[in-house]
């Protein structure tokens, strides 16, 4: 079969647009073959667009003889442009169909296809990501990333009408921003460089001279492990804000949740009913839960921590079962905190820190930051950092480095917790883990 050339056909209306009030009118769609059934006599075409399906109804009495020849070789992902007449029809989906007159082929499908589109025959996920253009043709991929856009989107003006100012920092960089040993190096030119763990260091800075700024950008962390939470390369939404605290910004951040949840249930119906899920609109305040409330928690539930233990996995699932929805984890260990988090000034030991939790998924994570230059070299030299390698960094604090706080979130994970989906790999549209490097 001869791929055409889409030469002045335009499409008209997506497939979304064909309602029975355009009985009789010629149209031009677009897109791909969903399904195809031969009924004998009549051929019926499920085609597909980024907005929805319409059925196109191929009856041979009725057709040129042309279309019905092409018709005849068509195959299932096929992608094709249909010129046709709408016709109302009550037992067509939709009550709607379209009567083709002319019919492009403008891309052929191999088959066989590597995964069913639309799911009747279950494939792997490992199997799904080796065909992902396929597969995020699918109702579940497309209602997923339908919901990550909105979610961008809102945040986005959320920030934004908050007097927020977007920036874009580098993401190859000298050194560690978090420190630690998660970083992934690369050749640059003839020094090693690495990939950003994430803009922190940056975007402190930058609120010397903007003082409320929000960057939502990847990052990348070369940890092993191989979890349905944990992917290498993925998108931190981060704020920061000067003349703050960390009271402020968990403000923000919950008054940020709520938003978004009010956006994706009012925006996204179809996309979670797809899905099968429902998200509620979160009351305000949060929860604050302080780290030792919830050692108690969990000593009751049978899970013995020591004070300064870090929470392992089991203990946040089962904390996850008594608090099924967003609440926040507070006035952590100093020590368990990155080095730029402020410790209390009553309590050194206990930090300015929290974590934002949905169940027992971490979404965000932050805190009122360290301001003052000395301390700041202190609490490096505490977790084993060097303050040469943070020269530049520590320079900022020479030129007037206001009281600040801020937070990330972790788009995915956030995502995840939206749509239901329990592989984070669902939600990205080529992610990267310990061993996936294509497609």
């Amino acid at each position: 079969m001869e791929i055409d050339d889409l030469g002045d056909w335009r499409r008209t209306h997506y497939t979304a647009d064909i309602t029975p009030e355009l009985d009789g009118q010629e149209v031009i769609v677009m897109g791909w073959i969903r399904e195809i059934r031969d009924l004998g006599g009549i051929r019926f075409i499920v085609l597909q667009d980024r907005l929805g399906k319409v059925q196109i109804t191929i009856p041979e009495s009725k057709v040129d003889e042309e279309a019905l020849r092409k018709s005849s070789s068509l195959h299932r992902q096929d992608c094709i442009a249909i010129k046709g007449i709408v016709r109302g029809m009550e037992k067509a989906p939709r009550g709607v169909e379209i009567i083709p007159k002319e019919i492009k082929v403008l891309g052929i499908a191999k088959h066989p296809l590597p995964i069913d589109v639309t799911g009747r025959t279950p494939a792997d996920i490992d199997v799904r990501l080796d065909a992902r253009v396929l597969d995020l043709r699918s109702d579940r991929s497309q209602a997923i990333f339908k919901i990550r856009h909105v979610v961008l989107e809102a945040t986005r003006n959320f920030l934004s009408k908050r007097g927020f100012l977007e920036v874009n920092t580098p993401k190859i960089i000298a050194s560690a921003t978090e420190g630690g040993a998660a970083l992934f190096p690369v050749i640059y030119f003839e020094r090693e460089a690495f990939l950003a763990q994430s803009p922190q260091l940056y975007k402190e800075e930058l609120i010397i001279d903007f003082e409320k700024v929000y960057e939502i950008g990847p990052a990348y962390r070369a940890e092993k492990s191989h979890t349905r939470r944990h992917i290498t390369e993925f998108i931190s939404i981060d704020i920061e804000e000067a003349f703050v605290t960390a009271e402020d910004v968990m403000r923000l951040a919950e008054e940020l949740m709520q938003f978004i949840c009010r956006v994706v249930r009012e925006k996204c119906k179809e996309e979670l009913e797809v899905l099968n899920h429902n998200v509620e609109v979160p009351k305000l305040p949060l929860k604050r839960l302080t780290y030792d409330e919830v050692l108690d928690e969990l000593r009751e539930l049978g899970i013995k921590l020591e004070w300064g233990e870090d929470i392992p996995t089991m203990g946040y699932r089962a904390l996850g079962k008594v608090h099924p929805y967003f609440y926040f984890i507070i006035d952590w260990p100093t020590r368990l905190k990155p080095f730029y988090i402020k410790p209390k000034d009553d309590n050194p030991e206990i930090s300015e820190g929290f974590d934002l939790m949905w169940s027992w998924i971490e979404i965000a994570s932050g805190g009122t930051r360290v301001h003052k230059k000395d301390l700041l070299m202190k609490r490096l030299k505490e977790q084993g950092l060097h303050p040469e390698s943070f020269k530049y960094h520590l320079q900022s604090f020479d030129y007037g480095m206001p009281p600040h706080a801020g937070w990330a979130i972790g788009l995915e994970r956030l995502i995840m917790m939206l749509t239901g989906i329990k592989n984070i790999r669902e939600v990205v549209l080529f992610p990267r883990d310990r061993f996936r490097l294509t497609p």
